[in-house]
């Protein structure tokens, strides 16, 4: 297994401080505060830890304060009930004494039930798609200071964008995203890992679809716009592999108000939909409020 992903998947076990309380370390991805994704899947793992044989199907969260990445984040989990089918579980994440992120998650007992689902977007395979690593490297030195390390960073995760931007004139495009994601190695067996890394790499490449009609297709638009998410939903349909291939379909059906909305749909290779998710976050055009915000907003962070 490759050190990034093996270190990704230490941090999701955490540390059981007590039956419901858990602690968790970060790690730099190149942004100034902690990923949300980490906090999403860190969150979900400590939930998981307090349900027994049931499988998440919906999580609900919202960012409160960015996160210090030199501090331990400590998650604290409400067993709100466990009822005959379903279990629900609040969990607040809290650094120096201060809530910066809850999240509500569900999980049910395995069911046998009616099935249809959305169609697969018709767009290219992977195999022939260049990844963000090699379509960044022919305009590497051109690239902003301030974002070259968010977008040269190692992910565990490879992205192969089926539309991809003009890194420095990225143009008005439709609000459309498709994007191939996969680990960049053999995960374990496990369900609920596998639930936790596709909810960590869920909170990549989703808010940017709000910024593409607007010709800002970077987080952070090279200084012209602050981003950072305020909430974020995910709804687990069926199983899935996060070390094969999953095409990940976003569009934003509306920006008002200085927020974005966005929502995606996370398909296998043979067509099957395995989640869908949704979030809002601020797309605020700078000097474009009274009030200027600092750049030290708590929420402020890249997605």
């Amino acid at each position: 297994m490759q050190p990034i992903l093996d270190d990704l998947i230490y941090l999701l076990k955490l540390e059981r401080l007590e039956e419901n309380i858990f602690r968790g370390d970060s790690r730099d991805i190149g942004s100034a505060q902690v990923f949300g994704g980490q906090v999403v899947a860190q969150a979900l793992s400590a939930a998981q830890h307090t349900v027994n044989e049931r499988i998440a199907h919906s999580l609900h969260a919202y960012f409160l304060r960015r996160g210090d990445m030199q501090a331990p984040i400590v998650y604290e989990v409400d067993r709100a009930r466990d009822g005959g089918s379903f279990s629900v579980r609040r969990v607040v994440a809290i650094q120096h004494g201060r809530p910066i992120f809850n999240l509500a998650a569900s999980f049910q007992k395995s069911e046998n039930g009616f099935e249809h689902q959305s169609k697969v977007p018709d767009v290219p395979g992977p195999e022939n798609l260049k990844n963000v690593t090699q379509l960044l490297s022919v305009n590497i030195d051109k690239i902003p200071e301030k974002l070259k390390k968010f977008l040269t960073s190692e992910r565990p995760f490879e992205f192969r964008p089926v539309e991809p931007i003009d890194i420095l004139n990225p143009g008005k495009l439709p609000p459309v995203n498709h994007v191939w994601i996969r680990a960049i190695n053999k995960v374990p067996d496990d369900i609920y890992l596998h639930q936790c890394l596709l909810a960590y790499v869920s909170d990549f490449q989703l808010l940017g679809t709000s910024l593409r009609p607007h010709g800002l297709g970077i987080p952070l638009g090279g200084g012209e716009v602050q981003v950072a998410s305020l909430d974020h939903t995910l709804w687990f349909h069926r199983e899935c592999q996060v070390d094969d291939w999953l095409l990940y379909s976003s569009d934003s059906p509306n920006a008002s108000g200085a927020r974005g909305f966005a929502r995606g749909e996370i398909f296998k290779r043979d067509g099957t939909l395995v989640a869908s998710v949704a979030q809002e976050g601020l797309i605020r055009k700078i000097g474009t409020n009274k009030k200027k915000v600092s750049s030290s907003d708590p929420r402020l962070r890249i997605s």
